[in-house]
């Protein structure tokens, strides 16, 4: 009977990772003995140079198994394979011998055949080979033990080559990566003979260096499919049922923390299609940092066939907010359609400035029906991982001059300069009728910098960002083995998230002037660090001013690449036509340099956005306007925690001294608070702004 594993595999819609398959082996015995015998066994390229000592009778294993990969890296490093031949079972030891021997050992059984039957005359490789390795098990003070009480190294035939040997059966093993890549490319209707030539460009390999044969990547992918076949049944089963203990999960929730909020979708069977949900702490961040949000739909689960969605967001200390998650039912525009009206109902109604995604045109089109007023982004991070694999195969040797032509693209300063490059780059690299091309120049607004230049980001389309997602969502997915555990994972990421973190780092200043100065006591760490890193690279531009009152600022040394910087003196305004301070909200070299050049010992209030300051953790603003005491009571508090982290910041042991403390005492006040009777009367709508 065809069983289903509970394991739940979550895997990238669009990109499956590939990594190298490492072996170590040990086997205990003297010091010199186990050095020389621990040493790397690199399966896909089979280069092991160093001597390997043979198996001896008296060689010690701590367990059989780790006595057969001795034995079977000693026979790959010779030219030969091994398999397991007889053991032998007793009541008290269990299996007590193990005996492994030569692939080539025995003869093949002599087959009968049926009248009328016709079978194909395979010639067997078995010749009689005596090569073998015999164990024996031995329990000494309740350490088990594994001996070699016989060996013999002897062989009737010739010795593979390392070329060869490879090929043999028993080491042509394709990896769960690059399983996972068959299957995908599988899917999209690539011939057998075309995914071995993806999986040798994307490893850079030449052909025929793969450690399995085209033959093994075609009974792969038959046999999945029988597997899948068998099992479809069971997973739908499977699926039903997970997906309704996590609704009763859900509510269970809901009735113990009134905050969590959640919403579902059924289907025409009344079995559950979507479900998405959001915890208190989520809505809370929201409402501070709701200026731009990532909605990543990167991931699939293989078992319940269902996209996981999570929205995400960055706080004022660069750390990432989980805002939602949603399991949605397939990736078309009507279940993007419920999956942004229920998250948009979760945050009370409030979107996003700019939301960032992956490259789909379904999520684009559901975009722009549900959220007109936000920016579109889609991640530049992901559009690249996915040009190795829809280019490298058609354009060959001319792949990397094509990679180096589309970043200058993405880079062009406006959009008749993209427009033009891209009319240049297609019929240059034949491309005119390819349909990712085609794909990719529709959404070339969202994603073009000539486009979206200026659509505030706040630093989260950069590669940095990219890495701290893929490794937040790794961490969920890497336990879990039902939709159960996974609602728990994310529970448990979400509360690490947070959890106070480690103390901020004390930033040192480097170029001493009173803007940094006076900067730092402003901004956090992280965005502090951003603002002096362009503040230091300031030192290295040159600033012309023209007869109407802008700038022209260009580097020292290199001539192109020259921006314009308006001063309006009358409201101490600054526009850079880079336009980094409108996309991350931290003024570029530009405009500091500008600043510099004209006195500045503070910078304007406006240049410190309101999600980068220190105290954007702790303040609340009032999303209407308050009444008259409130009001005061608000200036006078705001006015407190400024001194408070500006003092703070000066040195290293105040630092210390403050975020003790005022944890402690923030802390006592709260639970104070909470212990208070409710009024509405007297109850304050606090919300906080994103930015100023």
């Amino acid at each position: 009977m065809t069983t289903i594993s509970s394991k739940n595999i979550w895997m990238r819609r669009q990109q499956c990772p590939c990594g190298d398959w490492k072996c170590y082996v040990s086997y205990e015995g003297d010091a010199e003995e186990t050095s020389m015998a621990s040493q790397l066994v690199k399966s896909e390229t089979n280069s092991l140079s160093e001597a390997m000592v043979a198996p001896y009778v008296g060689m010690v294993f701590k367990s059989d198994d780790e006595a057969f990969e001795y034995y079977s890296n000693f026979a790959r490093k010779n030219g030969f394979s091994i398999r397991k031949e007889r053991s032998r079972l007793s009541p008290q030891l269990g299996i007590y011998k193990r005996d492994f021997v030569c692939y080539r050992s025995g003869f093949a059984p002599m087959r009968k055949k049926l009248s009328g039957e016709h079978h194909r005359d395979r010639k067997s490789v078995r010749c009689g080979c005596d090569a073998k390795m015999h164990l024996s098990k031995e329990v000494v003070q309740d350490v088990t033990q594994w001996f070699v009480v016989q060996f013999s190294n002897v062989h009737n035939h010739e010795l593979l080559e390392d070329d060869q040997v490879r090929l043999l059966p028993a080491y042509r093993k394709i990896h769960e990566a690059d399983q996972e890549r068959i299957l995908l490319l599988s899917k999209a209707g690539f011939p057998i003979h075309r995914i071995v030539k993806v999986l040798e460009l994307e490893k850079g390999i030449q052909g025929g260096q793969l450690p399995f044969l085209e033959r093994d990547v075609r009974n792969f992918v038959q046999n999945r499919k029988k597997i899948v076949q068998e099992n479809d049944a069971l997973l739908t089963e499977k699926r039903e049922n997970d997906t309704m203990e996590l609704l009763d999960i859900c509510k269970v929730t809901k009735e113990a923390d009134e905050a969590f909020v959640y919403d579902f979708t059924m289907d025409e069977n009344n079995k559950v299609e979507n479900i998405a949900w959001s915890y208190s702490g989520s809505v809370n961040a929201y409402s501070m940092f709701s200026d731009i949000v990532y909605f990543d739909t990167s991931y699939r689960s293989i078992t319940y066939s269902m996209i996981f969605g999570a929205w995400l967001g960055i706080d004022n200390n660069g750390r990432i907010i989980l805002f939602g998650c949603a399991l949605l039912q397939d990736e078309t525009v009507g279940s993007f359609v419920w999956a942004l009206q229920t998250f948009v109902r979760f945050m009370k109604g409030r979107c996003p400035q700019t939301i960032l995604t992956d490259l789909d045109p379904g999520l684009r089109d559901a975009i722009q029906s549900e959220l007109p007023s936000t920016k579109h982004v889609m991640s530049i991070c992901n559009i690249l991982s996915k040009l190795s694999s829809w280019f490298s195969l058609p354009l060959g040797s001319q792949f990397s001059e094509f990679k180096s032509e589309f970043d200058a693209l993405y880079h062009a300063e406006s959009a008749e300069d993209f427009e033009l490059r891209w009319s240049q780059m297609v019929p240059m690299f034949g491309l005119g009728s390819d349909k990712h091309i085609a794909l990719l120049y529709s959404l070339r607004m969202s994603w073009a910098l000539s486009y979206t230049r200026g659509y505030f980001l706040a630093r989260m389309a950069t590669t940095a960002y990219s890495k701290s997602v893929d490794a937040f969502l790794k961490g969920i997915f890497s336990t879990q083995t039902c939709l159960r555990s996974f609602f728990e994972q994310v529970g448990i990421s979400n509360n690490l998230q947070n959890q106070p973190h480690q103390q901020m780092p004390y930033t040192h200043i480097k170029t001493f002037i009173p803007i940094e100065e006076h900067s730092r006591k402003i901004l956090t760490p992280f965005a502090f660090s951003a603002f002096q890193h362009e503040l230091v690279l300031a030192m290295q531009y040159a600033a012309s001013e023209m007869a109407n009152g802008s700038y022209l600022v260009r580097h020292f040394k290199k001539m192109d690449g020259e921006r314009l910087v308006i001063w309006i003196r009358e409201d101490e305004q600054i526009h850079c036509s880079c336009k980094e301070f409108e996309s991350s909200g931290i003024l570029c070299r530009h405009a500091l340099r500008v600043f510099i050049l004209k006195n500045y010992f503070q910078l304007p209030e406006r240049y410190f956005l309101t999600r980068w300051r220190q105290e954007s953790s702790f303040v609340c603003f009032y999303d209407q306007a308050p009444q008259q005491n409130h009001d005061e009571w608000f200036q006078e508090f705001q006015s407190l925690t400024k001194t408070l982290f500006a003092e703070s910041s000066i040195t290293k042991e105040r630092s210390d001294y403050i975020r003790r403390e005022l944890t402690k005492e923030l802390t006592r006040l709260l639970n104070e608070v909470r212990d208070m009777p409710e009024s509405d009367e007297l109850a304050m709508d606090f919300t906080l702004s994103p930015s100023d």
